[in-house]
């Protein structure tokens, strides 16, 4: 079933520090767990993968996992406008209630990356990965055997597609994000492949053997940025004269910046093989899919998001229309624009037996 509705506009642990100012919200703990064996869908298999996660509430809570975009880490989500709404007394997400799980994704955050040391020579690691890696710090790490909620953000929730066809069981709820169930394509992938062949073409990239960052990154980062989030009307509002949009571009790219080139590379080439496509009828748990009316990256005038969720049994569709507030593909990473429809939708999502 599809329904489709807008959205109103109204190992060790360690304490992090610098989260959402005033978080009204249990201090976040960061902890490493080591997936031995763990065997890449290329059949290359690294001895120990390491994963580092972020946990916030008690592990009494009901458990949910929250996963964060490309390029990002949990750090990411631990904002005022997504932890702040999310986690505090009373939001849907409430860390009195919930056991809350940020996994810092395979080849980014604290987890096993190239720019540890093994740089191009990394195992090639893909979505499906990224989740298989999730599922076993979940069941093996954490022990647990059923999650309350998967719910993801652009990269996070590609991967939350993946979650419910891969573990279709394993939760009772799902809430893919900023993302599409049709397979990395047309300008969202074009952009992605300019992206990566820019740094690879850079002399100074050198096959990934380099001593310092090459200058590349820094402007194929800016550069999708600007072309794939941002919303229309807010960049008219920011940047309405040659003057303003030079300002705003030269702020971008004095902007303190510390990715690696090779860690770069893999986390946009990571996408490349993409498709849950096939495999929607196999999705199980209710699902709420997220996006935006103004979403650069997934466009709903090519209208392949809605016909796909007619396959999914469980399926609604909420779609944010566009304004000056959104922010494009950026938009739902702020929780105020969804957390009453979010609530409901928790609220009505039957639990599962395990």
């Amino acid at each position: 079933m599809i329904k489709l509705l807008c959205i109103g506009l109204s190992g060790a642990i360690v304490l992090l520090n610098g989260f959402a100012d005033a978080a009204d919200y249990p201090a976040p703990r960061e902890v490493d767990w080591i997936a031995r064996d763990f065997k890449f869908h290329t059949g290359e298999v690294m001895p120990q993968l390491r994963l580092h996660y972020t946990t916030i509430g008690e592990p009494s809570g009901q458990p949910v996992v929250i996963l964060h975009g490309t390029g990002g880490s949990a750090k990411s989500l631990l904002t005022s406008q997504f932890a702040g709404e999310m986690f505090g007394p009373g939001a849907p997400l409430d860390a009195s209630k919930y056991f809350i799980i940020l996994p810092d994704a395979v080849g980014h955050g604290r987890s096993s990356k190239p720019s540890d040391g093994l740089r191009m020579k990394f195992p090639q690691y893909d979505y499906a990965d990224m989740v298989e890696a999730e599922y076993r710090l979940i069941k093996e790490g954490l022990g647990i055997r059923h999650l309350r909620l998967v719910m993801g953000n652009s990269m996070g929730g590609m991967e939350t597609w993946l979650w419910g066809e891969m573990h279709p069981d394993f939760m009772d709820a799902l809430v893919p994000m900023a993302s599409q169930p049709t397979p990395m394509a047309s300008r969202n992938w074009m952009l992605r492949r300019l992206m990566i062949e820019s740094i690879r073409n850079d002399p100074a990239w050198n096959n990934g053997n380099y001593t310092a960052q090459p200058p590349s990154l820094r402007l194929a980062y800016v550069f999708f940025g600007v072309a794939t989030s941002g919303g229309t009307l807010a960049y008219q509002n920011l940047a309405p004269t040659r003057d303003r949009a030079d300002k705003l571009v030269d702020e971008r790219l004095a902007a303190p910046f510390t990715a690696d080139a090779n860690d770069f590379i893999y986390q946009w080439g990571s996408s490349a093989d993409y498709d849950p496509s096939a495999g929607l009828e196999r999705i199980e748990a209710a699902l709420l899919a997220i996006n935006s009316a103004d979403d650069e990256r997934n466009p709903p005038e090519s209208g392949i998001t809605e016909r796909a969720m007619q396959r999914v049994k469980n399926g609604h569709l909420y779609l944010i229309p566009a304004s000056p507030q959104t922010r494009g593909h950026g938009t739902t990473g702020t929780a105020s624009f969804y957390v009453r429809q979010l609530r409901e939708f928790l609220d009505s999502a039957p639990q599962r037996a395990m």
